[in-house]
């Protein structure tokens, strides 16, 4: 099945979960540096992909997927301070956590599936 629009790819509305959810709970948190790097890190994840389905080639794709991979990982850092800062609790990072790696292998699984047809043609 071809994914027509961004909104249809279920990588997109994962990382769409995984944003709101560091949102909700980090919503009260006084570090607004801190706060606002992770959000934005989170955001860039699922921005990224729109951008790299809006382009229209394979290539751009593939670019702005390894952009939204690489702030997967940014978006997993985060999550470690925030969980050494007492921000978030250890079962609340494992979530997130957990959620950002299923996140960057279906990243990754959707580049390798672009440069798989890239080679065939």
């Amino acid at each position: 099945m071809k994914i027509e629009r961004f909104e249809d790819s279920l990588v997109w509305k994962k990382s769409r979960d995984l944003t709101l959810e560091i949102y909700k709970n980090l919503k009260d948190c006084r570090d607004y540096s801190f706060r606002d790097q992770i959000c934005r890190a989170a955001v860039s994840i699922m921005n990224n992909i729109a951008e790299g389905f809006e382009k229209g080639t394979d290539k751009d794709l593939a670019k702005f997927l390894f952009i939204a991979k690489g702030s997967s990982g940014e978006t997993r850092s985060m999550l470690y301070l925030a969980r050494d800062l007492g921000y978030i609790k250890d079962d609340e990072f494992g979530r997130l956590y957990e959620s950002s790696i299923e996140i960057s292998k279906m990243l990754w699984g959707f580049i390798k599936s672009l440069k798989l047809k890239e080679t065939s043609l």
